[in-house]
């Protein structure tokens, strides 16, 4: 029986490789694609969506979540290209009437009670409003993976900060409190996910219109890498998120008492993993390791499958 999923997604580079391998492995069934704001504001994070549903167009097409409108004081349009898709330019419908996604959540896990598994890979401001919006949808929500924050890796957003806990720290430290067995993955093993400009460019899915789509826009993912970040490939830290769900075996995790810091000047974002004894109850398990090669050969598997088009 196929798991039942919904992504939380500030629709990029590395989120659409997560979306197009979730939408095309027959273990998983996504509900929806909840737009978010992050790499992007929030409305290009909801049009991306939407182009990415179109243009790949998934043997079945997901319901699609409107961001929140928050902008944030960051953004990582510099490894993403203006729009998130670098400057690749593609058309989609302009639909006007888009289910808010912090509303969608709760309708979805209240039709599919203890069957939905969050994917989060953004910032959490979307499943924060939605334990706002309703008082049992913690309870409802099968688990939670969340794509974010850092231990003994440098940050990305700070010296000790993850950009997507960075983004929106409060609801961080929110979601990481609600009572939803929790899994985060951190830049601990997501930094490990970087692949060379020879594999993004050989994908072994032909010419499908989901190979065509991640190929397109690949390509300013590696030129801005090498720009900004001295280093020859992309990172697919979001693709981490799906594979954790199919290839649970290619992680090490231990559960641990984590929270974030909303406050500090140099340190807002940083999660705070507290290793003392009978001080906290641990709220997530924590991942510590990740076998790149069991990874590579799911993404290879996955992609294999597509078929060629005209």
């Amino acid at each position: 029986m196929s798991q039942k999923l919904i992504l939380v997604t500030d629709m990029g580079i590395d989120g659409a490789f997560a979306a197009t391998v979730a939408l095309y492995d027959s273990r998983f069934d996504v509900l929806a694609l909840c737009a978010s704001a992050g790499n992007i504001p929030a409305e290009q994070a909801t049009r991306n969506v939407q182009i990415f549903v179109e243009n790949v167009d998934p043997p079945k097409w997901p319901r699609v979540g409107e961001a929140v409108p928050v902008k944030f004081t960051l953004d990582a349009r510099e490894l993403h290209g203006p729009t998130g898709f670098g400057h690749a330019e593609f058309q989609c419908a302009q639909l006007h009437h888009h289910h808010p996604a912090d509303k969608l959540l709760v309708d979805l896990v209240h039709q599919e009670p203890a069957e939905v598994t969050l994917v989060v890979l953004g910032p959490c401001t979307t499943v924060a409003r939605a334990l706002d919006r309703d008082g049992e949808f913690q309870r409802l929500v099968k688990q939670m993976v969340i794509v974010g924050g850092t231990w003994h890796e440098p940050g990305d957003a700070g010296p000790v900060s993850e950009f997507h806990f960075t983004c929106d720290p409060e609801a961080a430290r929110q979601v990481l409190r609600a009572s939803v067995p929790i899994t985060v993955l951190p830049l601990d093993v997501t930094r490990h996910a970087l692949f060379s400009p020879t594999e993004l460019a050989d994908l072994p899915c032909g010419q499908s219109r989901g190979c065509r789509f991640l190929r397109r826009i690949a390509p300013f993912g590696v030129q801005a890498s090498a720009q900004h970040l001295g280093i020859e490939g992309f990172f697919l830290r979001d693709l981490l998120g799906i594979v954790f769900l199919a290839v649970p075996q290619a992680f090490k995790t231990r559960p641990v008492h984590v929270d974030v810091e909303t406050r500090g000047e140099l340190t807002r974002g940083m999660s705070v993993v507290d290793e003392r004894r009978h001080h906290g109850k641990p709220n997530a398990q924590w991942a510590y390791d990740v076998d790149m090669k069991l990874v590579r050969s799911y993404l290879a598997d996955v992609l294999s499958r597509f078929k060629d088009e005209d």
